[in-house]
């Protein structure tokens, strides 16, 4: 995805999802190393943390436990040594107030996640090709 070889922060408290992902990338050549958390609490510790590498990506889970993905992306956000941190939402809601919420709170995109295993290599693929040639600051 990035040359610099930066992590992808994978937020979800989904295992199957997590493995799906996770091998999505690998399918279609992405090198950067996924950390993965199970909450937006984790999430935000992480993030946090001066001593991990911030990541180049967020892909964010809306309907997780203890803090979910509006309440991670609004205190994302909100600080200032992350809030660039591009953050695309990954959930199976197709609810148009999580939409809004998500947009209203600075989501870079917003996808729901397929049924199969072929349509989340698509979704990986494209991911992967927009991040790679989006320029940022």
């Amino acid at each position: 995805m990035r040359i610099t070889n930066k992590p992808i922060l994978l937020v979800e408290d989904d295992q199957v999802d997590v493995m799906r992902i996770i091998r999505a990338f690998k399918e279609i050549g992405v090198t950067n190393p996924v950390v993965h958390r199970e909450n937006g609490e984790d999430g935000l510790n992480y993030l946090k943390d001066e001593t991990n590498d911030k990541p180049c990506l967020i892909l964010l889970d809306l309907n997780m436990p203890i803090m979910n993905g509006i309440e991670f992306l609004q205190a994302v956000k909100k600080d200032k040594r992350i809030r660039r941190i591009p953050v695309v939402i990954l959930t199976t809601s197709d609810n148009h107030e999580d939409k809004l919420s998500s947009f209203n709170s600075s989501a870079a995109g917003y996808i729901e996640k397929p049924a199969g295993y072929r349509q989340f290599v698509e979704i990986a693929r494209s991911i992967n090709a927009y991040w790679t040639i989006s320029e940022m600051p």
